[in-house]
């Protein structure tokens, strides 16, 4: 059955959600997965996802901080979730869908702002959340998708200035290091970059601070749609939806969205 996937860092789904609905009813993928939802579960505006259509949803939540959700069209079984910070942070939800495919929705910690373990230790925590991503993606062993906000640009041609940001947390060489050993242990495929080839411009985010994100153009790609090497040949389609950075009250993040041919 084909279908269509969206990720998105709304950064406050309650706050957010007029322009969630505007993407659902300007685009409407089949499901969405939303981090950075700062809720607790049961104040998601539901009952306004539910009349656009979206009547299934799994989710985990905290009250103003972290937090996932998967909203569908299709009939979903929520598949749980794991703790990788070890901190009880609401940052991994999963669903397995009727077509056999299982969606990972994933927050990655941001890391703070210096990186360097020894005096920051948030940035030691997002290290040790890739470490343990690693070691249970290296067991996975069925078709999967792995979306979201991952907090790192890999690629050069993924951040605005390539050398200028080589000591800025999320484009450090150890967080990319880390990031590869855990597309390495399931060999992920990307499917943004296999779609928009590298070094053409791909960018998911821009900072509030900037006063005109688009003359500035200082994007980030921190959001990721990943895929297992066999569904990630149903992708048949891959784009990023970087007006949406210019509705009422954006994000600081754009959403993503791939169409497969299951």
């Amino acid at each position: 059955m084909p279908f269509t996937l969206a990720t998105w860092n709304i950064n406050s789904v309650r706050l957010r959600e007029p322009i969630v609905l505007k993407l659902l009813a300007e685009h409407g993928p089949d499901v969405l997965c939303l981090q950075e939802c700062k809720s607790p579960v049961d104040k998601i505006p539901t009952a306004a996802f539910i009349e656009a259509g979206y009547t299934h949803m799994v989710a985990r939540g905290q009250k103003g901080y972290n937090g996932v959700a998967i909203l569908s069209r299709l009939p979903l079984v929520d598949a749980g979730d794991q703790d990788f910070a070890t901190l009880g942070h609401a940052r991994h939800v999963a669903a397995k869908l009727e077509n056999g495919v299982t969606v990972h929705n994933f927050y990655v910690p941001a890391g703070g702002d210096v990186p360097d373990r020894e005096v920051n230790a948030k940035f030691g925590q997002k290290l040790d959340f890739l470490e343990r991503m690693t070691r249970w993606a290296d067991a996975i062993d069925r078709p999967t998708l792995i979306v979201g906000d991952f907090n790192i640009a890999p690629l050069e041609s993924d951040v605005w200035n390539h050398k200028q940001l080589l000591k800025v947390v999320s484009h450090t060489p150890v967080e990319v290091e880390s990031l590869q050993r855990f597309m390495d242990a399931h060999g992920w495929s990307d499917i943004g970059r296999e779609h928009i080839k590298a070094p053409d411009r791909y960018y998911s985010w821009w900072s509030y601070r900037s006063k005109d994100w688009k003359t500035n153009d200082r994007g980030r790609r921190l959001d990721h749609m990943w895929a297992s090497p066999e569904l990630a040949k149903e992708a048949v389609g891959h784009s990023v939806h970087e007006y949406a950075r210019d509705w009422e009250k954006p994000s600081d993040h754009v959403p993503l969205v791939t169409e497969f041919a299951l």
